[in-house]
């Protein structure tokens, strides 16, 4: 169930609680939590409702601009029902904490042999310890640079290290990815210790910001929240790259960790 990032912003923050969709049968339970980049959302409810009956309600509490919007957003596929699902923001996302959860020997064994596993049924043949090592040794590069480098298609390299990323070997930034500490540990085991750049202090900046934005900020070497609060909103929105929808997450990522722009 495909979110836009202003809509799981404002779910997070308890703007928005519904979701409409066209489908020709329910895709998600009552329980379900969909991992997404701002962490878990949790399905409350699932109804299929006639579109003649939606209200205004209904177009506030999904985000619309008004009723009407709701229903022209809704009339493509009109063969097919609408289903009205209830969300919620269930917390972060587990992984989130296994990455930063080091191996101890015996579960690096056990980390390895699902490796082995994965490597032993790719059509490809074995990738796990080439894409660990290709992302240790570029982090923050883009997916499809990296993929271009080992040959590979970008969507096919996007999926696998995905894989890795359920693991907690490996995390998704702004742009590009690094290994996680958990990541490091197995690979070093595999070949030895690797002197790498020291890990910034602090925290990531939001992914939802988009890459225009996050190359913004990087070329003004702001690459954590806590860099952020060093400046003021209007000093960041003249950087080219970094529009009003960027700052508006900014805003929300720093209001959840207590912080706020310079002079704020």
């Amino acid at each position: 169930m495909m979110q836009r990032p202003a809509e799981l912003e404002a779910i997070r923050s308890g703007e928005v609680d519904l979701a409409f969709r066209r489908w020709d049968r329910p895709r998600v339970k009552v329980g379900t939590q969909l991992r997404t980049g701002v962490g878990l959302l949790e399905v409350t409810s699932v109804d299929q409702v006639p579109v003649g009956r939606l209200r205004a309600e209904d177009a506030r509490r999904c985000g619309a601009p008004s009723l009407a919007q709701l229903r022209a957003a809704l009339a493509a596929r009109s063969d097919r029902p609408v289903f009205r699902v209830g969300l919620r923001y269930a917390g972060r996302d587990p992984r989130e904490q296994l990455r930063e959860t080091v191996p101890t020997d015996q579960e690096i064994g056990e980390i390895l042999a699902r490796l082995d596993r994965l490597d032993a049924a790719s059509p490809i043949g074995p990738w796990t310890r080439t894409t660990l090592r290709i992302i240790d040794a570029n982090p923050e590069v883009r997916a499809p640079d990296l993929a271009a480098e080992l040959g590979r298609p970008t969507a096919e390299f996007k999926r696998d290290v995905r894989k890795l990323k359920e693991r907690g070997l490996t995390e998704s930034l702004a742009i590009g990815y690094r290994l996680s500490p958990r990541g490091e540990k197995v690979l070093d085991h595999e070949d030895g210790p690797r002197r790498r750049a020291p890990r910034r202090e602090g925290t990531p900046l939001p992914r939802t910001i988009g890459a225009p934005a996050t190359r913004a900020l990087r070329a003004v070497d702001v690459h954590t929240l806590e860099a952020v609060t060093g400046w003021r909103r209007a000093d960041l929105a003249a950087l080219h790259g970094v529009g009003p929808v960027a700052l508006d997450r900014l805003t929300a990522a720093l209001a959840e960790r207590g912080l706020g722009f310079a002079g704020a």
